[in-house]
């Protein structure tokens, strides 16, 4: 049976090899979060509309979409949530684990524009000093502007 499988499967080489393993394997949607700073040191953060009372700030974050890369996906979401822009760097921080998601937070750093909440998700956006983040702030964004600090 295993000399049958192997034979088939590099009979159906490329295209339909791709189709088989893309029915095999689990799907993940892939959370993406920017942790963007100004030249001063200060954070970006957001009042998030549809999250949960008393917990609703927090970094820009969003789903990454087909094809898009996770720092394409930052640039996208930021200005998206405040029509900012921002230029990525290095990666802060990825976790698997998830039933269906995986998540990947990047730095970023402001490059220009100013805040203009557009969206519907969107209550607020404002900079904060990392010594000074507010109340309802979601413990894992917290995390992850503390990081640097260690």
């Amino acid at each position: 049976m295993k000399k049958i499988a192997a034979r088939l499967w590099r009979i159906i080489r490329g295209p339909m090899q791709w189709r088989v393993l893309w029915l095999w394997h689990s799907k993940f949607m892939v959370g993406v979060t920017g942790i963007v700073r100004d030249q001063d040191g200060r954070v970006l953060l957001l009042k998030h509309r549809m999250w949960p009372e008393g917990r609703q700030w927090g970094l820009p974050t969003g789903y990454a979409n087909a094809k898009e890369t996770f720092e394409d996906t930052v640039v996208r979401e930021v200005r998206e949530e405040t029509g900012l822009t921002v230029k990525v760097c290095e990666l802060a921080h990825l976790k698997s684990g998830y039933q269906l998601r995986v998540e990947v937070a990047y730095e970023a750093l402001y490059v220009s524009g100013r805040i203009e909440v557009a969206s519907f998700e969107i209550l607020e956006a404002r900079w904060f000093s990392p010594d000074d983040l507010p109340e309802g702030l979601q413990e894992s964004h917290r995390q992850l502007i503390d990081r640097q600090r260690f």
